[in-house]
């Protein structure tokens, strides 16, 4: 890793030359320079200057106020791609969820700010030169990660940092520094008092990006961070379980794609009460068409059996949604092969055995057989609706929802009964019933 060295686009060089032209130090700085060290795809360039952002906006023509007041504008360079620039900064005041910074004239003070060491690395990109005042490589080398200067000080300054290191150790499979993981494990109650907006973004992120979640999150079992920001798993009734059932639920979610941050998430709230998932997701300040989708899915009962019959399948999926029957498959799934996975790690023998993944395909041949049979599976599909049953004499109210209710259920039993006589006789018996 040592001879690792980044090779910064065309665009950064540009912009560092115009900036150093005009008398303005300017460093590449953050996950850029940090992933070219460990040989990973670069991401996004970020760049740290000298120049104040007016300075900035008078030598770029194109230019976007990302957050002038912050010290951070956005050039638009020939490629077409935005790079942010942030003038150099140094801390003043901290209280552990926000920070007063003021501008510097030194990328060393800039580097001094920030979180981990391996966050705290340079790059000049027309000397080529690496600026390492905290040992950032050496850690990477190494596999450590470690903060800035005093752990309890920086942990401190910004408690969203226990939550990044988190990321950054799972993603980059590092060892936390004993002094580090020592304070996270101090500093886990004052969790609480973040935003539910950057606790959210941290869970995403990972969730988003990481080939194997279980990592972080295993860290924020046991830091103590999980009983601090999602209390509902030890109070749900899997936490009885005498098996490791947040084990099974991680490794359930490592078997779910990258890239599918949403996805990944009903599966780590599957389980859970119905009441605790929502109140998570609305916690965290999902959008509203965010908490219905992922708490349905999460919610979302097995498929039944194989070898069950139509009309089971034809309920499930009515209960389930059709929409969704793709999505709960594919968490069933992960199900299965983090149990397979598991069970064959117990019992070296059976390491083959894929009954319960070839199950779950089975089932979901048969539901989108069943899918395909045209069934009527929701309300909105019967051949007889509210303004037929107004045509029949009833007056329009809640007793509407009971009786089309009452017409899907006699049509999941038989999808042949969907015909508007059917129907009409079915919905004169249920009058008559209520009247009686």
């Amino acid at each position: 890793m040592s001879s690792a060295r980044p090779s910064a686009p065309p665009a950064v060089l540009w912009i560092s030359r115009k900036l150093e032209e005009a008398g303005y130090e300017t460093w590449a700085v953050g996950g850029a320079v940090r992933d070219a060290l460990l040989r990973r795809p670069s991401g996004d360039w970020d760049m740290a200057t000298r120049a104040r952002p007016e300075q900035v906006e008078k030598l770029f023509r194109r230019t976007v106020p990302i957050g002038v007041e912050h010290g951070t504008v956005g050039v638009l360079a020939r490629d077409g791609i935005m790079y942010e620039l942030t003038t150099f900064r140094k801390d003043v005041e901290t209280d552990g969820r926000h920070a007063v910074v003021a501008f510097a004239d030194r990328v060393e003070d800039d580097l001094a700010r920030r979180d981990f060491t391996i966050n705290a690395i340079a790059w000049h990109p027309l000397r080529e030169q690496l600026l390492d005042p905290f040992g950032g490589a050496a850690d990477l080398e190494a596999g450590v990660l470690r903060t800035v200067g005093s752990a309890g000080d920086r942990i401190a300054e910004d408690y969203l940092r226990i939550l990044r290191a988190f990321r950054f150790a799972g993603r980059f499979g590092l060892q936390i520094a004993h002094e580090t993981w020592s304070a996270i494990c101090g500093s886990v109650a004052h969790l609480a008092s973040l935003s539910p907006e950057r606790v959210r973004e941290e869970l995403i992120k990972v969730l988003e990006v990481d080939a194997k979640p279980s990592v972080a999150l295993g860290l924020y079992a046991s830091s103590g961070a999980l009983a601090v920001l999602y209390p509902e798993f030890s109070a749900s009734p899997a936490a009885a379980d005498p098996r490791d059932a947040w084990g099974e639920t991680l490794a359930a979610v490592d078997h779910l794609q990258r890239g599918r941050p949403h996805m990944r998430l009903a599966q780590l709230l599957w389980g859970l009460e119905p009441t605790a998932v929502v109140l998570i997701l609305t916690r965290l300040r999902f959008s509203n068409a965010q908490v219905d989708e992922v708490a349905r899915r999460a919610g979302a009962r097995e498929m039944p059996p194989a070898d069950g019959t139509d009309e089971s399948f034809r309920r499930w999926l009515s209960t389930t949604g059709p929409e969704r029957l793709a999505a709960v498959a594919r968490l069933s799934l992960a199900r299965a092969r983090a149990t397979g996975a598991a069970a064959a790690t117990a019992d070296p023998v059976g390491a083959g055995d894929e009954d319960g993944c070839a199950g779950v395909v089975a089932s979901w041949r048969r539901a989108r057989a069943v899918l395909a049979s045209g069934a009527a599976l929701s309300v909105g599909a019967l051949a007889l609706n509210g303004r037929d049953l107004i045509g029949m004499g009833l007056r329009p109210g809640p007793n509407f929802g009971h009786i089309l209710d009452d017409l899907l259920d006699y049509v999941l039993a038989d999808p042949a009964r969907n015909r508007p006589e059917l129907l009409a006789s079915r919905v004169q018996e249920f009058v008559e019933n209520a009247d009686g």
